[in-house]
């Protein structure tokens, strides 16, 4: 889009500001969310990001990319692949933006390396709640706000552009899926892969996994390969979690995708949550038009359903209760992953689980052989990742923690309070020392609230400095009672 078209776009969007009134809550006026929880409605006009949708420019000699804050990955993707290069983390779902990802967290299979998206940041202009666009770095004056953001769901401002440093890329991934029989094991494996970045003699570049049961989970690892040779293409009538179960205990199955294909390999069935839309049964598939695999199209239907109760009026004409979605993504420490999960599947009647391990990202050991221009983003960067104080988030560094996701919906059960099932695994969550992201329901008091994510002061700080007439929504307004 260029810096001119990126300008044009930040004044349209300061002149959104001034037309709210000075009463009313400032919000983003977007359709789109890739958010899980309800909001309410509001009459008062929101900020006009339509011109900070694009990729301002790429570095390809530095490996940075200047971007706008509403860009998409899939936009951002596509700009950055024809140079070789990838976003250190490219969360899974094509319509997130990197704004999104930054202020409201991201994970994806090379998190336990890279760690998470808002750590690939160098710099970013952000839209505060007094109405003020600042530049806020790891080593600047607003180096707080710069370590706070990310977690704080626009309520410490909008990002309108980010400086994030890139990483090469080759042309193929290459996959091996990897059976286990026991919670345990995959725990133990996956703990000695992240730490040797290696199995059974072979790199491993990307790392994830799937629970289907407490005997039957698999571990996939991806490595980048150059070399020409057939691929797999799960964007249309194969699903690529099925092909995950062809493995056996003894001989992983192994597979090749394009590294764009690689990046999106979710996108296709948003995971496995295609198949409530039932776009996985054979029949329907077949007739269901590719352009609509993918996962803007079932945030419609979701869509269509929150405003409408579809999902609960035909499970009332079929004799049954209503359902409690169960919609979350949590950390917990390595070590008590196996015994997490465990729980879980006997509690909570959903399956299957994603695991995704991460650790906080630590100075590149390639800086030292970069180039001039490469070397000062890398350095700055890796500044940032010796003490990592994201205070409103706060993971240890150098600890080995795994993201589990978990994407569906149980039945209330009559008299229970609301929300039964989500309080039962927040309370779970904070017994194995964790963290639960905030883009879903949340239920806690406001007390917990605030000991869990406000960072001690640090939040309550920002808020003063930042904005202090409080245009934007605090963070428990918006999370926990959905404002």
């Amino acid at each position: 889009m260029g810096f001119e078209q990126h300008r044009e776009g930040v004044e349209r969007l300061l002149a959104s500001y001034r037309a709210i009134p000075a009463d009313a809550s400032v919000r983003l006026a977007k359709k789109t969310s890739n958010l899980f929880r309800a909001r309410a409605k509001t009459s008062a006009p929101g900020l006009d990001v339509s011109g900070l949708a694009g990729v301002i420019a790429v570095d390809a000699q530095a490996r940075t990319a200047d971007v706008a804050g509403m860009c998409t990955y899939e936009d951002l993707v596509d700009a950055t692949l024809p140079y070789g290069l990838a976003p250190l983390v490219v969360p899974q779902l094509k319509t997130i933006t990197l704004g999104g990802a930054v202020t409201g967290l991201g994970i994806e299979s090379t998190s336990f390396r890279n760690g998470l998206p808002h750590e690939s940041v160098l710099e970013i202009d952000v839209l505060t709640g007094s109405g003020e666009i600042i530049t806020a770095t790891p080593d600047g004056e607003h180096a707080e706000l710069f370590f706070g953001f990310p977690n704080s769901y626009g309520t410490l401002g909008y990002s309108t552009r980010l400086k994030i440093t890139l990483e090469p890329v080759k042309k193929y991934v290459a996959l091996r899926h990897v059976r286990f029989d026991s919670l345990k094991k995959l725990e133990e494996t996956m703990d000695r892969i992240v730490t040797e970045r290696e199995y059974d003699g072979i790199a491993v570049d990307y790392l994830d996994g799937v629970v289907f049961t407490d005997s039957e989970s698999y571990l996939t690892l991806g490595v980048q390969t150059d070399e020409e040779g057939p691929v797999s293409d799960y964007t249309d009538q194969d699903i690529f979690y099925r092909s995950i179960q062809h493995s056996s205990l003894t001989q992983p199955k192994t597979d090749r995708l394009t590294i764009r294909d690689y990046l999106w390999r979710w996108d296709t069935d948003w995971f496995w949550c295609s198949r409530a839309f039932g776009a996985q049964n054979p029949k329907i598939r077949r007739f269901w038009p590719k352009q609509y695999l993918r996962s803007s199209f079932y945030w419609k239907l979701i869509a269509l359903d929150h405003k409408y109760d579809i999902g609960d009026r035909l499970e009332k004409r079929k004799g049954k209760p209503p359902r409690e979605r169960v919609v979350q993504d949590v950390e917990v420490p390595i070590e008590r992953t196996a015994d997490f999960v465990s729980w879980f599947l006997e509690e909570i009647p959903i399956e299957p689980l994603w695991l995704c391990p991460l650790r906080l990202r630590e100075p590149s050991p390639a800086a030292a052989s970069a180039s001039r221009l490469d070397q000062s983003a890398t350095s700055r960067l890796d500044q940032s990742a010796t003490s990592r104080p994201w205070p409103l988030y706060p993971l240890e560094p150098k600890r080995t923690y795994v993201n589990i996701g978990f994407w569906s919906s149980v039945p209330i059960v009559p008299g229970e309070r609301e929300g039964a099932a989500n309080r039962l695994i927040e309370e779970k969550v904070s017994d194995f020392d964790g963290h639960k992201s905030l883009y879903s329901d949340s239920y806690y008091s406001k007390e917990d609230f605030e000991e869990l994510y406000y960072g001690g002061d640090r939040y309550i700080g920002l808020k003063e400095r930042y904005d202090p007439k409080s245009r934007l929504l605090d963070l428990f307004s918006k999370a926990v009672q959905r404002k």
